[in-house]
């Protein structure tokens, strides 16, 4: 008999993930024979717990913050997409237990703003392992020019360089460029327990848009001041959602339902 498909999340802290409730989610409308859970991995554990999973018989896992970037270190491979993007965020236990870095956050960021970065310059905020799959996206979809905001101005400026558009690198508390089309916060600024990122949306125009990849509370700071402005928000269950569809096809071997998507994300803000 086969043994039930196992896959899971890792980062520190990870209570907050709602990631074992999608992934069930959509195990229950198929009806497959599984589970998902969450693994807290503290920083100096985590290369004696990646390597342990092939004996744990986990096929894979997410990987959240802070673990995107060391991640790397501990893995035996990496696909052209998760080079690409310079982070990993799923790892597959592949042939002969080599564990293999993906990145899907990049789909779950082209998913919902692709479209509406084509053609647009983009502001980036964070340097970590979201901004990069964020820079990469942007890139893919054709935005005009990337600005990167971040605490880390090196780490800002790599970022730039490495997407090939033009643009440049701000400080956090900069004014963001009055022509910028998309936002995107790619840190940890705006959810439950940090401080609220502080940003003056004053000098966007009106058909620009927020992106918040931050998920607890669903209408972060950063969200509000958007809809007090009237501008369009996307929201972090957008990306989750997005991100974890294309992990579930690696875990599980089936597509993930999309059909059901208006009832999980009712379920997830219950």
């Amino acid at each position: 008999m086969r043994e039930p498909a196992v896959a899971g999340v890792i980062g520190w802290p990870i209570s907050h993930s709602k990631s074992p409730l999608i992934h069930r989610f959509w195990l229950g409308k198929l009806g497959l024979d599984g589970d998902y859970s969450r693994f807290p991995v503290r920083p100096e554990q985590l290369g004696t717990f990646v390597r342990a999973l092939p004996v744990m018989g986990v096929r894979g896992v997410n990987v959240t913050v802070p673990h995107k970037l060391a991640v790397m270190g501990h893995l035996d491979e990496l696909t052209p997409g998760a080079a690409a993007v310079g982070a990993v965020n799923t790892i597959i236990v592949g042939n002969d237990n080599r564990l293999i870095g993906h990145n899907t956050d990049a789909a779950g960021i082209i998913g919902p703003a692709g479209a509406l970065m084509a053609g647009r310059p983009v502001l980036l905020i964070g340097s970590g392992g979201a901004a990069r799959a964020a820079a990469s996206a942007a890139r893919a979809s054709g935005a005009s020019a990337l600005w990167v905001m971040a605490r880390n101005l090196n780490a800002a400026g790599a970022l730039v360089g490495a997407s090939g558009l033009p643009g440049g690198v701000l400080a956090m508390g900069d004014l963001p460029p009055a022509d910028t089309g998309l936002v995107f916060n790619a840190t940890t600024l705006g959810m439950a327990g940090e401080p609220p990122l502080d940003l003056n949306l004053a000098v966007l125009a009106a058909d620009a848009v927020v992106f918040d990849a931050v998920y607890v509370p669903l209408e972060t700071p950063l969200l509000a001041a958007a809809h007090r402005r009237g501008l369009m928000t996307i929201d972090g269950l957008d990306m989750l959602i997005g991100q974890a569809a294309e992990a579930f096809q690696l875990f599980f071997g089936a597509e993930a339902p999309r059909r059901y998507d208006a009832e999980l994300r009712a379920m997830l803000t219950r």
